[in-house]
This record gives structure tokens, C-alpha cells and sequence, in this order.
């Protein structure tokens, strides 16, 4: 079984889904402290006029606050800000805005949940669904696992991965320097990291803008494609 464990992000980049791709089984990282002002609650599309702004869901959070307790202030809201945010592609002919404006509303609308990571994880349970992603999202707060103290941040991931009887671990290539390969072989684990690869394609009349959201790749892009990208 290949493991992936990443904290839920609003519409990651395309990098994170090719993570999910490539995975077995993938766990929800929601138990440490919630980081404001990162991807778990914003990220970046097209600017209407110059190179890209973000699309950022408001949160209520205290300083200690785990991930899996912080909570989305005003749904609708912060739904009606960001199709709003969105609509100049709309105007500008992207050929799937209709699709995507529906994985936004999705997110932000769908199910009776607040928290903010019950959003993330449903715009990456939609956006795997359109993109023909089999993938098994499960939360780690949720799983009944006897894990020891873990002091390192890379620790977690030869801890759960141990736990879970995976034969091996992937992550993306930005976290090399927080895991010990050494300590992941003398538990019979394979560590693993996905490279990074240039998606690029036509968002004309916009200059193209790498490693935005995935809701700009599939403004563009048929959901068919992107998979084939994906998956090769």
C-alpha cells in the first residue's frame, strides 16, 4: 500500500492532486496546529487584469487552535466573494467556468459542516471525483491509532505509515529535508517523492501563470486531459 498524508488545502495546485493520484490510501493530516494565512484557507487564481490574486475563505481560529477545529466564517458569504472573484472568467470565455463555479459551490455550500477542514476536504473529494481520481480520503482524527510522542515534523509520516502497514510512503519533492531515510528503511518502508512537472496550456487572453489552483487548470483544460497528465 502507498501512503499519502498532506493537510487539506482550498483547490490546491495541480502537484498535490498528482500526489493524490499516485497513492492508495490517503489520510487527512487535520491534528496539529492550525497555520493562518497558508493554503488551508486560500489560494491563488487569475487576476482579471494583472497576474493572479487570491480567493481566501475567512476562518475562526485561536492561537493554539487545531486544524480540525477551526471554523469557516459565513459560508455563503465567502462563497458569493469568491465566485465573485472568479467571474471575470466568465466574461473572458474560459470554456469550463460553469463546470467549476459548481465544485466552488460544492465546497463551500455542500454538506451541514463549518470547519473549514470539512470544505477542503469536500472541494478535494469533487475535484478528484471530476477528475476521475479514485481517491479514499480519510481523517486522522478520526482513526483510532497508537501513535507514539513524535517531537520532529517528519516523524508523523514514518509513524502513521508504520501504524497503517504501508510498504511505502510518497511526498512531494519541497519536504526532502524533514524525513530520515535511513529510519523509514529499518521499517521495511520505501520513501518516495513525486517530481515535478510543467502542466502548461492556454489561458489566453491571460499570459499562462504556472502552479495556480486547480480551479484555473480546469477553467482550461477537459477534466479527461488533466487525468491523462495525471495518471501517466
Amino acid at each position: 500500500m502507498r501512503l499519502g498524508i498532506m493537510q487539506p488545502y482550498f483547490f490546491p495546485y495541480l502537484g498535490y492532486f498528482e500526489l493524490m493520484a499516485r497513492t492508495d490510501r490517503w489520510i487527512v493530516f487535520d491534528v496539529v496546529r492550525y497555520s493562518p494565512k497558508t493554503w488551508m484557507n486560500r489560494n491563488r487564481i487569475l487576476h482579471p487584469t494583472r497576474g493572479w490574486q487570491y480567493v481566501t475563505v475567512p476562518v475562526i481560529h485561536a492561537a493554539d487552535m487545531l486544524i480540525r477545529d477551526v471554523r469557516v466564517v459565513d459560508r455563503p458569504a465567502a462563497a458569493e466573494r469568491i465566485l465573485g472573484q472568479m467571474d471575470h472568467y466568465r466574461v473572458r470565455r474560459a470554456p469550463h467556468f460553469s463546470e467549476v463555479r459548481e465544485l466552488v459551490r460544492g465546497a463551500l455550500l455542500g454538506g451541514d459542516s463549518d470547519l473549514l477542514r470539512d470544505v477542503n476536504v469536500r472541494a478535494l473529494a469533487l475535484t478528484c471525483a471530476c477528475l476521475g481520481i479514485d481517491a479514499r480520503l480519510e481523517l486522522l482524527s478520526g482513526m483510532d491509532l497508537a501513535l507514539p510522542e513524535i517531537t520532529a515534523p517528519g516523524g508523523w509520516a514514518l509513524e502513521i505509515s508504520s501504524a497503517l502497514g504501508a510498504a511505502e510512503y510518497l511526498n512531494p519533492p519541497g519536504g526532502r529535508e524533514l524525513f530520515d531515510p535511513e529510519a523509514f528503511a529499518a521499517r521495511g518502508i520505501r520513501l518516495s517523492f513525486t517530481e515535478l512537472r510543467e502542466f502548461g496550456y492556454d489561458s489566453r487572453p491571460y499570459p499562462f501563470i504556472p502552479h495556480l489552483s486547480i480551479l484555473d487548470v480546469l477553467m482550461w483544460n477537459e477534466p479527461q486531459r488533466v487525468h491523462e497528465f495525471l495518471c501517466r
